[in-house]
């Protein structure tokens, strides 16, 4: 069973100026022996003692993340997601899950794939491993080491609200998070939208 480790005060500045304070968990017991962390955001205890708690379950990205990559769209996501759940209260899970799961080297292989034409699910079974590796039971043991069991879900994907309701929290309600398209992540967003039904408003995509 996953327990609390560490609870600390972290600080959060983004580079446009943003700031807020986040209560940052770690936890010992994951399923996946991972350093997954949990950001308490806002208010998140109330939030969650109303079974309110805004949650977003964020894959890591260090390319997106740390060096605002456009291939896709995983930064601004981040930045998004802090501010609305640190408005509302509730929690960003940060997963250890690069390249949905296949690792950062693998997640650069595929793009070099999809710069030969494959879009970005394909281009991880080309190298042999599977479209979406991303499992959420360590995201579900925290929330539930934290006591929280009914979460309205931050995501445009129904596989993380599936793997959760699934893995015994309750998803009230999924909030969609913005569109953030570029030039350079247009493909990738369709495919996205269009291969596994993330909830996708493109209109410069067709």
């Amino acid at each position: 069973m996953a327990e609390v480790r560490t609870r600390v005060s972290v600080p959060v500045r983004f580079a446009d100026g943003y700031s807020t304070t986040a209560e940052v968990f770690t936890f010992t017991g994951l399923a996946d022996g991972k350093e997954h962390l949990a950001l308490g955001l806002g208010d998140w205890r109330a939030a969650a003692a109303a079974g309110r708690a805004l949650v977003r379950p964020h894959s890591e990205c260090l390319t997106g993340d740390v060096f605002g990559s456009e291939r896709c769209d995983c930064g601004p996501q981040l930045r998004e997601a802090v501010e609305r759940i640190a408005g509302e209260g509730g929690l960003l899970l940060y997963l250890r899950q690069e390249g949905r799961g296949i690792g950062l080297y693998a997640k650069l292989d595929a793009y070099a794939l999809q710069d030969a034409g494959l879009d970005t699910y394909a281009a991880n079974v080309a190298l042999g491993r599977g479209e979406d590796e991303r499992d959420y039971t360590a995201a579900a043991q925290m929330l539930l080491a934290l006591g929280v069991d009914r979460v309205r879900l931050l995501t445009n994907n129904p596989d993380k609200a599936l793997q959760l309701d699934a893995l015994g929290v309750d998803i009230v309600e999924q909030v969609p998070t913005g569109v953030h398209l570029s030039a350079a992540n247009v493909r990738y967003l369709t495919s996205k939208r269009d291969h596994t039904r993330h909830t996708l408003e493109l209109p410069l995509a067709g």
